[in-house]
C-alpha cells in the first residue's frame, strides 16, 4: 500500500481525519512491512513546511530518516515512473500526484488517499473510507 502525501502526514499527527477502517488497513500494511511512500511525498512534506503550511516534529530530513528508520518503504522516482506519469492524460495536473499514482499502478498496488482529483483516474486503485474493500 502506498499512502498520498496527506496520509502520510495524518498518520504521523494520528490525525483523527484518518478513519478506524483505514487505520486497521495502515496497521496491517505496516505490521507486514508493505506500507510505502514515494519519495515525492518526502519532498512534497518539505514544501509545506517550509512555506509554513504545516509543522513536522523534527527537520525534514530527521523526519523522513525517522520513518525509514521504523520500516517505512520509499519508492524512489526514478525516469521509467517519470515517464509512466506522462501516461496519466485525464488526470489533474498536480506532478507530484502524478508520481505517486504511477508508482502505485507499476507496483500494483493501492493508493490510499481522499484526493477526489486522483478518484477520477480509472485506473487507479483506492482505499478510501467510502469505498468497498
Amino acid at each position: 500500500m502506498i499512502l498520498d502525501t496527506h496520509t502520510l502526514l495524518w498518520v504521523d499527527r494520528n490525525d483523527l481525519k484518518l478513519g478506524a477502517t483505514s487505520r486497521l488497513q495502515i496497521e496491517v500494511a505496516w505490521r507486514a512491512g508493505l506500507l510505502a511512500v514515494s519519495a515525492i511525498s518526502f519532498w512534497e512534506a518539505a514544501m509545506l513546511a517550509e512555506r509554513d503550511r504545516i509543522s513536522l516534529p523534527t527537520s525534514p530530513e530527521r523526519w523522513r530518516a525517522n520513518w525509514l528508520r521504523a520500516g517505512l518503504v520509499e519508492f524512489p522516482i526514478d525516469g521509467w515512473i517519470a515517464l509512466q506519469s506522462c501516461q496519466l492524460t485525464n488526470f489533474h495536473r498536480d506532478p507530484a500526484d502524478h508520481f505517486i499514482l504511477a508508482k502505485a499502478l507499476d507496483r500494483n498496488l493501492s493508493l490510499m488517499t481522499v484526493d477526489k482529483k486522483i478518484f477520477e483516474d480509472e485506473d487507479a486503485m483506492l482505499i478510501d473510507e467510502n469505498m468497498p474493500l
